[in-house]
C-alpha cells in the first residue's frame, strides 16, 4: 500500500490547509463594511501558533452558531463511530475504537467551553479608540458560570486585548468597578421577549410594566431614555421574536441594535438581515454594537468594539468581528460538519498553517515507524525514527580494498 493511501487522514488535512490557502478569508472585518480593517490586527501568542491545531479548532468551535452545532457534532459523532467500527480486529476492539472516537469529541467540546488556553488578541493602531465589549455577564446573572466574578471576567476581556468592558447581569445593575481593565455599569434587562442592553448607571426598573404585548415592551426605551442611559436592543430576540417592529423599536426612542453577538444562539443573525438592520441604523443615526455575551463559558470572544470618544449615533463605534463568526448565518446549517472545518482553514494565518502541515508530518512520521515486538507508542518510536532516517541519509562507507 502506498504512504498516501496508509496516512489518508493525514493527506487530507495537508490538502485542505494548502487548498483553503489559494481561496483565504480575513481574520477579522469590519461588520459594517464587509472588509478588512486596515488599523486593527488579530495577534495570536508564540503558544497559541505552536499548538495551532488545537487553538484553531477549539476557536472553530466556540464560534459555531446553536444551529449548525446540532448539526456537525451530530455528523461528526457518526462518522468516528463508523470510522471506530472499520477498524480491523475483534468485535470488543472495533466497539472500543468507536467509543474512543465519541470520548474525543466529548472532550474536544469540554476543552472548548472551560479549558484555560492561550488566545488571540486585537491590536489596534486606531488613535482616540477604546477596545471595548458591551455586554458581558458574570456569576451574578442566572445562566453565568459558577465562580466566574468580575475580576475573571476583566482578566478574560484583558488577555484578548480589550480595555473596558460593560457588565450586563441580567435584571442586576452593575454599579461598576475597577479591575485589569475598566467594569462599567449597565444591566440586561429581559421583557416581553426582548433584551434590552441598558449601558450606565441605569436604576432598577419595573420589569412588569413591559410584559405581556410588544406594545408595552417598547415602553422601556423611553423609561431607559429618562434616566440618562443608551438602550440597545440585543440579538437574538429582536431578530427573532420581534423583527416586524424594528421600525417601532426605533420610535420607541432605541439608541442602537447589537449586529454581532458570540452568543452560540445568536451567532446564527444572517447576512441579509444584519445589512437590513445597518441601513436602519445609518438611516436613524443609530449606534451598531458588537457583544461577547461572555458567561463565563469559552476561551475566545468572536468581536471587539473600538468606540470614538466624544462621537455619538453611527459613527461613535466601530464593529470588528472574526469572519467564520459572521459566516455562521450563511448557508444550510446541515452542512456545517464540512464547511466549518473549510472556514477554520481558510482564516488560518501563514504562521497557524506552517504549525498544522508540522503537526501533520511530524504526527504521520510517527505513526510510520514499524513497532517492534510487544512495543507500543511512545516518545522513543518518535525519536528512533528521526534516528533511522538520519542514518538512511548516511552515504554508504566505501568497502576495503
Amino acid at each position: 500500500m502506498s504512504r498516501p493511501q496508509r496516512h489518508p487522514i493525514a493527506l487530507m488535512v495537508v490538502l485542505l490547509v494548502l487548498a483553503s490557502a489559494l481561496v483565504p478569508l480575513p481574520s477579522l472585518v469590519d461588520a459594517v463594511t464587509g472588509f478588512p480593517p486596515g488599523d486593527a490586527e488579530l495577534v495570536r501568542p508564540t503558544l497559541y501558533v505552536a499548538l495551532a491545531p488545537l487553538s484553531t479548532t477549539l476557536d472553530a468551535l466556540t464560534f459555531l452558531s446553536i444551529e449548525r452545532a446540532r448539526w456537525a457534532l451530530a455528523v461528526w459523532a457518526v462518522a468516528l463511530v463508523l470510522i471506530g467500527a472499520r477498524h480491523s480486529g475483534s468485535r470488543l476492539r472495533r466497539v472500543g475504537q468507536a467509543l474512543a472516537g465519541l470520548f474525543t469529541l466529548v472532550l474536544l467540546v469540554a476543552a472548548t467551553l472551560v479549558l484555560p488556553r492561550p488566545v488571540a488578541r486585537l491590536d489596534t493602531e486606531a488613535r482616540a479608540v477604546t477596545v471595548i465589549d458591551y455586554h458581558a455577564h458574570t456569576e451574578a446573572s442566572h445562566d453565568g458560570r459558577k465562580g466566574w466574578t468580575s475580576d475573571r471576567l476583566a482578566r478574560w476581556h484583558a488577555r484578548q486585548g480589550f480595555e473596558a468592558s460593560y457588565v450586563t447581569d441580567h435584571n442586576l445593575v452593575f454599579p461598576g468597578a475597577s479591575s485589569v481593565i475598566e467594569l462599567l455599569p449597565g444591566a440586561e434587562w429581559s421583557v416581553h421577549r426582548q433584551h434590552v442592553i441598558a449601558l450606565g448607571s441605569t436604576a432598577a426598573i419595573d420589569r412588569d410594566r413591559f410584559h405581556g404585548t410588544t406594545q408595552r415592551m417598547l415602553g422601556i426605551f423611553g423609561a431607559l431614555d429618562r434616566q440618562g442611559v443608551v438602550s440597545i436592543a440585543a440579538l437574538p430576540e429582536y431578530w427573532r421574536n420581534h423583527w416586524a417592529d424594528l421600525d417601532a423599536v426605533v420610535s420607541a426612542g432605541a439608541n442602537g441594535f447589537e449586529i454581532v453577538d458570540c452568543a452560540p444562539k445568536a451567532l446564527g443573525f444572517p447576512p441579509a438581515a444584519r445589512r437590513r438592520v445597518i441601513a436602519l441604523a445609518r438611516r436613524h443615526d443609530l449606534v451598531l454594537v458588537g457583544a461577547s455575551d461572555n458567561h463565563g463559558w469559552g476561551a475566545a470572544t468572536c468581536v471587539w468594539n473600538l468606540a470614538a470618544a466624544g462621537a455619538g449615533g453611527l459613527g461613535s463605534n466601530r464593529v470588528i468581528a472574526r469572519s467564520i463568526a459572521l459566516a455562521q448565518g450563511e448557508g444550510p446549517a446541515w452542512a456545517a460538519a464540512v464547511t466549518q472545518p473549510w472556514l477554520m482553514f481558510q482564516t488560518l494565518s501563514w504562521s497557524e498553517r506552517v504549525s498544522w502541515l508540522t503537526w501533520v508530518a511530524v504526527l504521520a512520521l510517527y505513526r510510520a515507524v514499524p513497532r517492534r515486538d510487544g512495543q507500543g507508542g511512545g516518545l522513543s518510536i518518535l525519536a528512533r525514527s528521526l534516528k533511522l532516517r538520519a542514518l538512511f541519509r548516511r552515504k554508504p562507507a566505501e568497502p576495503q580494498a
